[in-house]
């Protein structure tokens, strides 16, 4: 993923998300259903997603916590 090119960073018209979040959701959607529907560990879905793309652990966190509703940081 390049962060210069337009196309990685601008959300799809069609749903409103960028190519990073759209990788999330589809590598969450996919680890739910090995795990056959039980929670997915977070840092299993961040080193799943490390081996697509280059992401920190911030950004990550602040991508996710997005996706699922959450305002805050626990830590």
């Amino acid at each position: 993923m390049n962060p210069d090119d337009p196309l990685d960073i601008l959300p799809d018209v069609r749903d409103g998300l960028n190519k990073t979040e759209r990788i999330i959701l589809y590598l969450l959607k996919q680890t739910q259903e090995e795990l056959k529907g039980r929670n997915v560990p977070t840092i299993m879905l961040y080193g799943r997603v490390c081996e697509h793309i280059d992401i920190s652990e911030d950004e990550f966190q602040k991508i996710l916590q997005r996706l699922v509703g959450f305002d805050h940081v626990v830590k």
